[in-house]
Parts: structure tokens; sequence; C-alpha cells
């Protein structure tokens, strides 16, 4: 990598997380915001700087496709809602690699087969590649699962739990709408399964593809759980009996075996009706087999800090891997064709 380097970013989007990733690219010492796009009309033609709490920069926010293609850049941190398929075609075309938090590139032979096409084009006619990456997915079912796996020679089962405590979230409409806590307990919403299958699936077939054990079958399950006393939380009153906690399964088989499994036990308190080992925010992946070994992640950082804290964790390992994708080859790169991702300080 040349010492002298300068990589040239835009950020596409500015949530939670982009917002992270636009203030950590301007300060970053080897990379130039060179453009950003929003999605809000009130955000247009305000600087950059202004954005991200920072002083001015000259880069003016815009919401237009066409001036962001019009720029030279190495590379756009795209990181929206929802996946543009005509952006992403575009702005791959025109010669700029993409590093994105979106799950859709996690393992290509999954993706929709025109959709795939489009993209390969796209990144052969721009020369260029495409990568998704993040914490989870990303970082603890790749990154991090791929080392623990290179200690065994004998594999049986990688399970990896996450554990969300969301009782400091202060996001009422989040938890009780959309997620559901402190409804009545009834039948998992299997949507929410079949949502997380699709990422997160599609990141353990990468993983398994690459130990030889292709995944044949992605199972999805839900459980909830409820509490067994009456909560005030930050978003509101969770009654005793209604859902305290919901957690999700999938499992990647390979010949009608469990070889990869990812648990998401998200809570808003761990005293709930069932034995789920709940335990503080973090991950804990396990390996069995021949070497069997055990690493906890946790956050050391006070709840109410979380807000703060969290967007780092997703936002941060896409600009660390932002000189591996643009020196990778054209085309849709993966966890298990880059490099191991170095992040650069100074």
């Amino acid at each position: 990598m040349p010492q002298d380097k300068t990589w040239r970013v835009v950020q596409w989007a500015t949530g939670n997380i982009g917002s992270r990733a636009l203030r950590m690219v301007i300060e970053h010492p080897r990379m130039e915001l060179v453009g950003l796009w929003v999605s809000s009309p009130e955000k247009v033609g305000r600087d950059a700087g202004e954005l991200a709490g920072l002083a001015t920069t000259g880069v003016k926010a815009t919401n237009s496709l066409d001036e962001i293609v019009a720029l030279d850049a190495d590379c756009v941190l795209f990181m929206p809602q929802g996946t543009d398929w005509d952006a992403l075609c575009a702005l791959l075309a025109s010669g700029k690699n993409v590093v994105t938090t979106r799950g859709d590139f996690h393992y290509p032979p999954l993706l929709d087969p025109r959709k795939r096409a489009r993209i390969e084009e796209a990144c052969a006619a721009g020369n260029t590649s495409i990568h998704s990456t993040g914490s989870s997915p990303g970082f603890v079912t790749e990154a991090l699962a791929i080392p623990l796996l290179a200690l065994q020679r004998e594999h049986t089962l990688l399970t990896i739990d996450e554990y969300a405590d969301v009782s400091s979230r202060n996001s009422p409409e989040m938890l009780f709408q959309v997620m559901g806590f402190a409804e009545p307990l009834g039948p998992f919403d299997q949507r929410r399964a079949e949502h997380l299958k699709g990422d997160f699936g599609s990141s353990l077939s990468q993983v398994a593809e690459a130990i030889g054990l292709s995944c044949d079958e992605i199972e999805a399950v839900g459980e909830l759980s409820a509490t067994r006393q009456d909560l005030e939380i930050a978003a509101g009153t969770v009654p005793a009996g209604t859902v305290g906690a919901m957690r999700t399964t999938i499992t990647c088989k390979h010949g009608g075996r469990p070889i990869l499994r990812f648990r998401a036990n998200w809570y808003v308190t761990t005293d709930i009706e069932h034995d789920w080992g709940l335990r503080e925010s973090g991950w804990r992946i396990a390996t069995e087999g021949d070497t069997p070994v055990k690493v906890d992640i946790c956050f050391p950082v006070a709840p109410e800090d979380y807000a703060a804290y969290t967007p780092g964790l997703t936002a941060h390992r896409p600009i660390n891997a932002i000189p591996a994708v643009c020196a990778a080859a054209p085309g849709i790169r993966t966890t298990v064709d880059l490099p191991q991702i170095v992040p650069l300080f100074g």
C-alpha cells in the first residue's frame, strides 16, 4: 500500500451509522471527503462539516445521483436504509468502488441472478469492486469467525450469540410497534426471522463455502419470552407477562447437519420465563470440534453512553476496508476474497 496514498471518498446517506462514518472520514488522516449524498431535502446544500458537528469542509450535501457520479472519487461509503440498485450500478460503472453496510453482497450466489448480473456488469464497466461489511453481519460472522475456525481440524458447529439489551433505548416506536416488545405472547412473526435470514444466512453461507462445507439449507426460527415483572424502561412500560425478550436463530446446514449458527438475543430484561443465558450486550462465539474455544466480547461502556458508542461498531469497519476494496479485482468481493482489514491511524 502506498505510504502517501490519500483515498477520495463519498459518503452516501447520513442516518445513525452514516453520520458516524461521515465524521470519521473527515477526520481520517489518509482520506479526503469529496462528496456527500443525503436523502433529506433539509440537508441539501449544507456543509458536510456542519452535518458532522465539525468545522466546514467546503463539501456541500446533495441528493443528486448525477452530481455524485460526476465526482472524481475512489470509493463510496453506501449506507442508506434500503438498497438502490440503479444508484449502485451507476456509481460502480462510473469508476467508484463501493463499501456498503447493506447486507446484499456477503455471498453472491444467493443474490437474485438478474441483480447480480447487473452489479457485475457495472463493476466490469467501471473496473470497480463492491463489498458488504459491518459489525454484525461482517466482523463477528466472518472476520472473527474464520480465525477461530482456523484452530480446528475437525469441525462440528460454530455458534455466534449476539446480545442486545435495548432497555436504555428511548425509541418507543421501534421497540413497541416494530419489534413487538410489551405485546402479549403469541406466535413469532416469521417475517422478522426471514429478514435476518437474508443478511446473516448469506454471511454464514460465505464462511461455509470457504471451509469446504457448503450450506445446502438455511433455517430461520424465532422465539419469544415474557418478562416476569412490570418494567419501566427508557421507551415506556413493559407489563409482566408480555414480550420481554426475543431470540432469532439462523442456522446453516450441510448434509442436514447444523454447522454454523447465529442467534440474535434482543431483550429489555434478563428476568424472563425461559433460560436463554442472557448476559450484557456483546457477542459470544463458540466453536465445537477437536479444539473448541469460546470467546466473549463485551462493550465496556455505560448504558447511557451506548447511543454515542454503538454506531462506530458498524461504521468503522467499512471505512477501514476502503483501501483493500479499492485495490481488489473488479466484482463483488467478500471477506474471504479480501486481505485482512488493517486500520490506518496515521
